[in-house]
């Protein structure tokens, strides 16, 4: 199975999978409305508006495990997303990114290095994975690395068509 396989709803509840973004670069994200990393969204939103042209889309799957910091419905998460930071990028339905019922599509994100050779679980909210357009993981940037991080934008770049 491919990271485009797995099965997740759409925050909306229905039926989906990450097939409808194979051929793009996509930054998975793992977001939460109330957490100390959440002005993140304008950085993530910036990304989306620059690049969406060019093949590439941000992902983001609400998460409520790193001290409740998601606690909303998917409409208060949307309503949220889009009246407070303009998010047009696609959100999932909230799920579980570490522990036994640890999304599938985390369980592979999971499994990739950061620049410190360092893989495992999601260490907060705001995690950032890289895939390429034929669907590898090809880099992970923990919490703090903001969206406007140069390693990050150089490393969205290198994946996007010139």
């Amino acid at each position: 199975m491919t990271i485009y396989d797995a099965p997740i709803n759409t925050l909306a509840g229905q039926p989906s999978s990450l097939k409808e973004y194979e051929g793009k670069a996509l930054l998975l994200v793992n977001v939460a409305s109330k957490c100390g990393l959440t002005p993140q969204y304008t950085g993530l939103e910036a990304l989306q508006k620059e690049y969406e042209d060019r093949g590439f889309t941000v992902v983001g799957f609400p998460c409520n495990q790193f001290m409740g910091q998601e606690p909303g419905s998917a409409e208060e998460i949307q309503s949220f997303c889009s009246s407070t930071y303009g998010v047009t990028f696609p959100l999932f339905e909230k799920i579980d990114v570490n522990g036994e019922n640890r999304h599938s599509i985390y369980e592979e994100l999971t499994a990739t290095k950061d620049a410190d050779g360092e893989a495992g679980d999601i260490t907060w909210n705001f995690e950032k994975f890289l895939v390429s357009p034929i669907g590898e993981v090809v880099g992970r940037f923990r919490p703090q690395v903001e969206p406007a991080d140069p390693a990050l934008v150089a490393a969205i770049e290198a994946y996007l068509p010139v």
